[in-house]
């Protein structure tokens, strides 16, 4: 839009109209044809990588954004072995030519787009002594100064032209910028200070095209330099007064544009006079940086130290002048770049603006995810999107979307019918492909260019629709899907990096009369405010109310900090603040010790055991800008917990942020550097940290863990009882082995129980020596699965072998043997041989030799064990339900006249009697360790009563067993009887104690003959008097009765005896 009182015969005018126009037609082409053809890529796979060439041209921003709007990267530089393999696997799919990279070192991390920028234009028709623009306004001392503008020079004439001149009354060329066109077709500047000239040095093409200059100086040596498109064209120092101190650029002087003064303000000559236009003149009280000079070529304005800014309130234009109002095209911020060249396997670089193929590169996990996720699809959001708004809002495909140029309209439209169709939906949980299709949608919006001029109640409102949709996707309800596409996205932080990318197109809002916009919806706000660092300095805070009542998050910037940011010569700030409640997003973020980056390694300390870290807060952030550029900062922030289901668990805040930079492939991690907790309370946590980005509180949860003190008495303990189990394990076997017990079922069973039982216990006594040795301790640990579950295995075939004697089982003695080996050795083999090869590298605790107990691999102990036990619990229950039952009826046989109580008490000893015996040799006492997590006193009762299982077995199998008492007898009365040379008979009966029925019991029941030993068809009598001069008492079993009140049936598949 121009100016209609201007001359436009004018050829200047003419041309620079021409040039402008070109520029936005040419625009506006491009993003047509970006937006109106579609792609059709090319996919390359390789072991690790998805590479998708897109043969459409585009420019690189263009090429960068579709391959990000498309979960992928550009493609990033090869390395030097990997150039000439790429290239040829180019070629085996015919592509040829040159494509875009991303340079690994980041010099292009988040190019700036090029601006529509509207902007008034002087134009300098022709060379003349009348024309020039007198720029009003007051100029302090400049001891450094920077001047930049955007320029067309005049090709006709090589005659010099003075670009700017400023004057004081102590020199009339006290700063001054001048150039002409030499003969090879350059311009060449010259820069004048204090009357001191500078040498012409040629700077950039009299092409008739835009160029963006910039010259700097300083008092300190006279260091100047002139910069020209970004670059630098020539640099030095000693432009200054001789033989004196340097002397700042004198002030309140006279700056006229497009003539050079000859007296203070006037005497123009129109030989030295410019001819061109000129647009975007600012100077500053400061040597601008690379980095800074690069913003301003890209139309971006730097605040700090401005002295002028251009503006066509500030200048007195004469009449002849022309001033158009135009919307200016900027350049982009890089000039050139990086482009691989296919053919020779090298690189070369080029105009951005270029149009080029591009290759995507894409994760391989994270293609196939996202190809998942879009052949599940159902399209039944992106179908009502459409829909409603009647046109194609989200493409069907994320695969074939192309990139949208959208405007601040287009963007608010789409927002709006997203926002009512999420609201609506019938299904509350959100599909992979439809989270994913929301997010792209998001990335294009917050692409929009919001143009100078454009009505920005629009633009308030886009952010409000924004932050309502991000607000319904990050409901808790779509966990699930979050984690999903967690490949695809590199994790939840994503959609914190475009709200970031948001709240910056908020910042044109802010006027010298609103400095504060906030929007907020449901678990999701943003705010953008401007700030003056004035006279009084007080902190800035971030305040939320969050869903508890009387409750709220903040995050502000102390007051300390906004002074000594004033002493660094800052004025004016932007901070931007964003704030995400608990949702989805926490639940994503939270994880094991792989997700945080610890300073201090969380430690199992005060009888507590750490066991994971979750995201216990809102999410919140701030970010301090001036001039575009952030600022590091500390900061103080308070928080709330929000973890519900913690409530009684013992958790330690940590103050964190999310850091980007770590792990890139997943999207970053949480770390801990520079924050510390400053206060922590059972509700909410105060942190400080010494810069700005996004913060949270993590809680770590532990778990209640016994103290050093419990740990060595429990380990003494334990210590003490093994070897205790252990020598009477030994010695139990021994006498098996050496006093000729009878060789049976129960006897070989007990023998491999109590084999297995004590080859467990002797690795348990010394398995925490080998800890130190990794090999030593692995195989510990194997052999230590392998004995105990022999063990448990033959505490099931105890079982097996009872229940056999209960219940009539029809099955030969040597088959039952096979079974019995099987299921006692076989068994535990198989399972430690599964185990083995399918979790070897899981299979050992960190800390102790044992199984993992923080991976599924102790299941292959427990499961076992808790099926043998179920077993064994059931056959004890049915040997109780015998041993009662065959006691009421004895006792309502030999004693039918006694009292109710004392036949309750017969019942209570009948049924107490086999639970004691039999409890420890089945193994039952293990059901202790299940209660073990609920105190330490169930610890101490679960050491002590398997620890002394070995001392029990010694005591019922050798110490009270009647076949081994008889076998010992046996041995006595032999070697008596060999003692005895004068005997002339063989004592025959001594090999076997003579079998008979006791006359006071009358016949043993039924369930009495099936328990009793086979060697011993009959129970023993109280007193056998053997004829002979040997008279030795054969000692009565322990489950034989002695009256008619105690119960007439044995109570286990092993033979006692006690002298009564």
């Amino acid at each position: 839009m121009f100016r209609r009182d201007l001359r436009p015969d004018s050829w200047f005018f003419s041309f620079l109209v021409g040039s402008l126009s070109r520029s936005l037609f040419a625009f506006a082409a491009l993003a047509k044809n970006q937006t109106s053809k579609g792609f059709a890529p090319v996919t390359i796979e390789t072991s690790r990588h998805m590479y998708e060439y897109v043969a459409t041209a585009l420019d690189w921003w263009h090429a960068d954004r579709y391959c990000e709007q498309h979960f992928a990267q550009l493609l990033v530089e090869p390395q030097g072995n990997e150039q000439a393999s790429f290239s040829k696997l180019l070629h085996s799919h015919h592509i040829r030519g040159s494509v875009w990279l991303n340079e690994r070192d980041g010099v292009l991390h988040k190019p700036k787009r090029r601006r529509n920028h509207i902007v008034p234009v002087l134009v300098f028709g022709h060379k003349t002594d009348t024309k020039y623009v007198k720029v009003l306004s007051d100029f302090p001392a400049l001891p450094a100064v920077t001047a930049c503008a955007h320029l067309q020079w005049d090709t006709r004439t090589q005659e010099i032209a003075t670009v700017f001149s400023y004057a004081v009354p102590a020199f009339i060329n006290e700063f001054q910028l001048r150039g002409f066109v030499d003969e090879e077709g350059f311009v060449r500047f010259a820069l004048i200070v204090h009357e001191h000239h500078s040498p012409y040095l040629p700077v950039f093409r009299a092409d008739g095209q835009w160029h963006h200059f910039c010259v700097t100086w300083q008092q300190e040596n006279g260091t100047w330099a002139i910069y020209a498109d970004g670059k630098r064209r020539a640099s030095a120092s000693g432009l200054c007064a001789l033989g004196s101190a340097p002397q700042a650029i004198y002030g309140q002087g006279t700056f006229i544009i497009g003539q050079d003064q000859d007296s203070l303000g006037g005497s123009f000559k129109e030989k030295e006079s410019f001819s061109g236009n000129i647009t975007d003149l600012h100077i500053w009280q400061k040597v601008l940086s690379v980095e800074q000079i690069e913003k301003v070529r890209s139309c971006w304005v730097v605040e700090q130290d401005l002295v002028f800014r251009w503006s066509s309130n500030t200048l007195e234009v004469e009449s002849t002048v022309q001033e158009v109002t135009a919307q200016f095209l900027c350049p982009g911020p890089v000039e050139e770049c990086r482009v691989f060249e296919v053919g020779s396997s090298g690189f070369s670089y080029a105009s951005c603006l270029q149009t080029l193929p591009f290759i995507c590169l894409y994760r391989k996990d994270a293609y196939w995810q996202l190809k998942k996720a879009h052949l599940e699809s159902s399209h039944s959001l992106v179908g009502r999107v459409n829909m409603l708004a009647e046109r194609t809002v989200i493409p069907e495909s994320i695969f074939t979307s192309d990139v949208q140029d959208m405007n601040l309209s287009v963007a608010l439209g789409a927002l709006d019918v997203l926002a009512t169709v999420l609201k609506e939906r019938e299904t509350s949980v959100l599909e992979s492909s439809d989270l994913l299709s929301v997010l792209q949608l998001l990335k294009q919006v917050s692409d929009v260019e919001v143009q100078e001029g454009e009505e920005l109640k629009m633009l308030e409102q886009l952010g409000q629709y924004y932050v309502e949709v991000t607000e319904l996707i990050l409901e808790e309800q779509n966990i699930e899907t979050w984690s999903s596409v967690s490949q695809v996205i590199r994790g939840p932080m994503a959609v914190v990096e475009l709200c970031d990318k948001m709240v910056s197109l908020l910042a044109p809002l802010l006027t010298a009369g609103r400095t504060k916009i906030m929007v907020q919806h449901g678990n999701v706000g943003m705010e953008v405010r401007k700030l003056e660092l004035g006279k009084q300095l007080t902190s800035e805070a971030y305040l939320v109310q969050t869903s508890e009542k009387d409750s709220h998050d903040l995050i502000e910037v102390p007051a300390e900090e906004m002074q000594r940011l004033k002493a660094r010569g800052l004025h004016k700030l932007v901070v931007k603040n964003m704030w995400f409640g608990y949702s989805s997003l926490q639940r994503c973020l939270s994880g094991t010790d792989n997700t945080v980056v610890f300073q201090d390694t969380p430690a199992s300390d005060g009888g507590q055991k750490y066991l994971s870290t979750v995201v216990g807060t809102a999410v919140i952030s701030t970010a301090l800008l001036s001039d575009y550029q952030e600022i590091s900062t500390s900061v103080r922030y308070h928080l709330q917990h929000h973890v519900q289901d913690l409530s009684n668990t013992p958790v330690g805040p940590i103050c964190a942020f999310w850091n980007f930079s770590l792990s890139p492939d997943a999207g970053g991690m949480w770390s801990t550097s520079g924050c510390s907790v400053v206060t922590s309370l059972p509700d909410s946590t105060a942190c400080f940290c010494n810069h700005t980005t996004n913060f949270a509180v993590l809680l770590q949860v532990y778990n209640m863990q016994r103290t050093t003190k419990e740990e060595l008495t429990l380990q003494t303990l334990t210590f003490i009882g093994c070897g205790v189990s252990f020598c009477a394990l030994i010695v139990t076997f021994i006498l098996f082995l050496a006093v000729g017990v009878p060789k049976s079922e129960r006897t070989t069973v007990h023998k491999n129980l109590i084999f297995a039982l004590a080859a467990a216990e002797a690795l348990l006594m010394f398995s925490e020596l080998a800890k130190t040795n990794q090999v030593v301790c692995f195989m510990i640990t194997a052999f230590l699965h392998l004995f105990f579950m022999a063990a448990f295995s033959w505490m099931l075939v105890e079982g097996l072998l009872l229940w056999s004697k209960v219940v009539a089982v029809n099955m030969s003695e040597d088959k039952r043997m096979k079974f019995y080996y099987v299921t006692g050795w076989g068994f535990p083999v198989v399972i430690v041989a599964v185990t083995l090869a399918t979790s070897f590298d899981k299979y050992v605790a960190d800390t102790h030799c044992w199984l993992n107990i923080q991976t599924n691999v102790i299941w292959a102990f427990v499961g076992p064990v808790l099926f043998i036990l179920a077993v064994n619990t059931f056959v004890l229950f049915r040997v109780v339900m015998v041993t009662v039952s065959s006691a009421r009826r004895r006792s309502k046989m030999l004693t039918p006249n006694s009292s109710l109580e004392n036949q309750i008490g017969i019942q209570i000893w009948a049924t107490a009697k086999p639970i004691l015996v039999l409890l420890p040799v089945l193994g039952l006492t293990w059901v202790c360790g299940v209660l073990v997590h609920l105190s330490v006193i169930w610890a101490y009762v679960f050491i002590v009563l398997n620890s002394l299982q070995g001392l029990y077995i010694f005591l019922v199998y050798a110490v009270y067993n009647s076949e081994v008492r008889n076998a010992i007898q046996r041995m006595k009365d032999k070697k008596k009887a060999l003692s005895f040379t004068n005997c002339s008979h063989p004592i025959n009966y001594l090999s076997s104690p003579r079998n008979t029925t006791s006359w006071e019991t009358g016949r043993p029941s039924v369930a009495e003959s099936a328990l009793s030993s086979p060697v011993q068809k009959d129970p023993p009598v109280k007193n056998i008097t053997n004829k002979g001069n040997f008279g030795a008492k054969i000692p009565m079993g322990i489950s034989s009765i002695m009256s008619p009140e105690r119960p007439a049936v044995e109570l286990t598949a092993f033979k006692s005896s006690v002298d009564t």
